[in-house]
């Protein structure tokens, strides 16, 4: 009887449509199992990844829909690119499979809240782009315009202690400020160096209290809105609020007013309710932020530096290897 040959077992097929992951190509590749076929999308497009995901088995990006979990029936694992992953449809997703996560940006994220406070706090871009008129905007040179307040002996209040939380912390501590938080879960606040901690319930006193308040809770339905009109007007006339969780834990409206009538010293805002539909362009908001003059705007991009990714891709092809070796995957959050 003569033997049939082994089956050589299909190749593990991975489809990436994360465009962060791009500049990240060879070292996310040289990082997984031998033979592992990839498959790379410069952006999503559903219709592409439709006709590309039904021999797949990891699927890796921001956004999974129900006519990819269609398609989708050998996928076992969804990989983010990052911590959110309120992109993903979990009903979409074919029973078996898991979604997992990754970090790595909450250095860049406390470096980003560093730089944009005291860019603000202190009116740099003000006085860069005043002195280009040949305008020194200083007390020195006019000695009725206020002078600034620098980090040193302030008090930093951070909504939500987590991973970007206690590292925002951690370097806001080095510039001599004061801290304080109130989160889910239970902070040792003299291990952290912190004046106090506290409940979510504690929030009105530590906007009483802050002269910044940072917001770093994820996006859920406890914390849409978390932000509104009372709040704000329980900050500090002079306070800075500064947003690198999601736009919406802030009342769009009600913080649009608080900046425009002065209410509060400004906002940094990294975060938005809207977001370009396709390409590079949209307004981030229905009001227009950018018309004020105390408000610093970037488009999401506090977590987006080089070192951030490269711990991602890391994180990325250390799961897909725990895939192909029927090993426990890290950081799951969803469970088909």
């Amino acid at each position: 009887m003569t033997e049939q040959p082994a089956k050589t077992p299909d190749p593990l097929k991975i489809v990436i449509a994360d465009a962060n992951l791009l500049p990240l190509r060879a070292e996310l590749e040289a990082g997984l199992p031998a033979g592992a076929r990839v498959s790379w999308h410069p952006r999503f497009d559903e219709d592409a990844l439709v006709a590309d995901l039904p021999d797949a088995r990891v699927y890796v990006g921001a956004k999974f829909t129900a006519a990819m979990g269609d398609a989708a029936k050998r996928l076992e694992l969804v990989h983010v690119a990052g911590a959110g992953f309120d992109g993903i449809d979990a009903e979409a997703l074919p029973d078996g499979a898991v979604v997992a996560n990754t970090f790595h940006h909450e250095a860049s994220i406390a470096e980003y809240v560093a730089s944009t406070t005291v860019v603000l706090r202190r009116r740099l871009l003000d006085q860069d782009r005043e002195l280009r008129t040949g305008h020194w905007a200083s007390p020195v040179y006019e000695p009725g315009r206020p002078q600034v307040r620098g980090l040193h002996g302030a008090t930093v209040g951070i909504v939500g202690f987590g991973h970007i939380g206690s590292r925002t912390w951690q370097l806001l501590r080095a510039f001599g400020a004061r801290g304080i938080t109130v989160t889910r879960s239970p902070v040792d606040d003299a291990a952290h160096g912190l004046d106090w901690a506290g409940g979510i319930e504690d929030l009105p006193r530590l906007l009483r209290e802050s002269d910044v308040v940072v917001l770093c809770l994820p996006l859920g339905p406890s914390t849409r809105g978390l932000i509104g009109a009372s709040e704000l007007e329980a900050m500090r006339p002079d306070a800075v609020l500064v947003n690198v969780s999601r736009g919406t834990l802030v009342d769009e409206a009600a913080l649009y007013a608080a900046l425009n009538e002065n209410r509060i010293g400004g906002a940094v805002l990294d975060v938005w309710y809207q977001y370009p539909a396709a390409g590079s362009h949209g307004r981030p908001a229905t009001l227009p932020f950018g018309e004020l003059s105390n408000v610093l705007l970037t488009p999401h991009i506090s977590g987006v530096t080089r070192q951030t990714f490269e711990g991602r891709a890391g994180d990325i092809a250390a799961n897909i290897r725990r895939l192909a070796a029927c090993e426990p995957i890290q950081n799951v959050v969803i469970s088909r």
